[in-house]
């Protein structure tokens, strides 16, 4: 069974603060691995590069995307995680400031399970936060081989 753990992917220390704070607030105290870019979330999730020593078979309960990612772009990283058994059905959802219609498209055609635009407001911001920890950790049924 895989732990209950997330995995924020976010290369604004500004919004990572802010979820992580979010996160507290809404009592959510499930691990959360931050990664800076989209190759350290591909490395962390195939236990590659700098994570060559984590054990592959732990996966996060959800998987939180930013889109506009340094090195490797957060769709690019969603395609690669579909494009893999080991990833397809990983829950994923693009967690961004984007407001463009075809980036909710394109993350939908990719396989995203959810679009999610950052609140600007925190208390809008936490309450996002509480019902996506609601939802992916608590109600959310996943298959027992992921």
């Amino acid at each position: 069974m895989n732990r209950q753990l997330i995995l924020l992917v976010e290369d604004r220390p500004d919004d990572v603060e802010l979820t992580l704070r979010a996160f507290e607030k809404s009592n959510i105290a499930n691990e959360i691995v931050v990664v800076w870019d989209g190759q350290e979330a591909l490395d962390y999730l195939f236990a590659t590069g700098a994570h060559a020593g984590r054990d592959p078979s732990l996966m996060p309960a959800v998987v939180l995307l930013d889109l506009k990612l340094p090195k490797v772009d957060g769709l690019d990283v969603l395609g690669r995680l579909r494009a893999d058994g080991r990833t397809r059905r990983l829950p994923i959802v693009m967690l961004t400031s984007s407001n463009e219609e075809q980036d909710v498209v394109r993350s939908y055609d990719l396989g995203a399970n959810s679009f999610v635009r950052k609140p600007v407001d925190f208390a809008q911001f936490i309450e996002a936060a509480r019902q996506l920890g609601l939802y992916w950790l608590v109600l959310n049924e996943r298959p027992v081989s992921t």
